[in-house]
């Protein structure tokens, strides 16, 4: 089988369609697959044209395209629903059965997802957004506003982490990242001291430490096999002498990592239905 082409149809961002679709396309390994996300298909003539597009794609493969759509409105559902395409429809899908379960109509109405439906939630996605950039790589240290603050060797996923746990959730996060002199010190920093109860540890496998590393500073002793193995072994000891949470972040997502340190420590998602 050639590579086959998804398409994510939306009248918005398209991420929620994206997320999904990818999600299901995850459990077809050893598939190809080219993704075409369509976004803010919000009118009657874009719902024609994505239709076209699909089409002419379906002719182009000689294999009809899969599509994942979360359009809202009733007719441009159906437009893309006539194309000759795969049309998986997550509204359709969902919407008709909490309709009948909850004796509701929807409101059909396009944006919810995503829009600022709750400005206080956004206004605080967006605090936590600036708050994990000031105080990031130990920066800042404004450990008693923060709900969580990861600690690890240096590349071990820290940033990406706090940025997705503040743009997603609302949570203030701050990051510090173990040195030399820490981990030879081998007693937690002064600084986080007084909040060893807000510490959670991110570590990694050597071989994969090394690797990012390599690709910052290409022959360095920063990313040299010996310095990888020694902070990882040093740090690890280190978390675990004080009993601190931690979390092997080698084969995981930053979705997956995010998830599980609120998991662990309990942390409330500021997060709406």
């Amino acid at each position: 089988m050639g590579r086959r082409t998804v398409f994510f149809v939306s009248d918005q961002t398209g991420v929620t369609a994206e997320t999904l679709g990818h999600s299901l396309m995850t459990q077809f390994e050893g598939l190809e697959f080219r993704a075409v996300t369509l976004p803010f298909v919000s009118t009657l003539d874009k719902a024609v044209e994505a239709a076209r597009r699909i089409d002419r794609t379906a002719l182009e493969d000689g294999m009809r395209p899969i599509v994942f759509s979360t359009l809202v409105q009733d007719e441009l559902r159906e437009v893309v629903r006539r194309s000759n395409g795969l049309c998986l429809d997550f509204f359709a899908a969902f919407v008709g059965p909490l309709e009948q379960e909850l004796d509701t109509r929807s409101t059909h109405r396009a944006g919810r997802a995503h829009g600022i439906a709750d400005p206080a939630l956004y206004s605080a996605r967006i605090n936590a957004t600036n708050f994990a950039l000031a105080n990031d790589d130990g920066t800042g240290g404004d450990y008693v506003h923060a709900d969580v603050v990861l600690i690890g060797v240096s590349r071990c996923g820290k940033t990406p982490t706090c940025l997705y746990l503040a743009l997603q959730y609302g949570i203030f996060a701050a990051n510090y990242p173990l040195t030399e002199e820490d981990l030879e010190a081998g007693r937690l920093p002064e600084r986080l001291e007084p909040f060893r109860e807000k510490l959670f540890a991110l570590t990694i496998r050597p071989e994969r430490l090394q690797q990012i590393r390599n690709e910052r500073r290409p022959q360095s002793r920063y990313a040299s096999a010996q310095q990888v193995r020694y902070e990882l072994r040093a740090a690890e000891a280190l978390v675990a002498r004080n009993g601190i949470p931690w979390l092997d972040t080698t084969d995981c997502s930053i979705e997956e990592i995010a998830s599980r340190i609120l998991n662990t420590t309990g942390i409330e998602r500021r997060k709406r239905v």
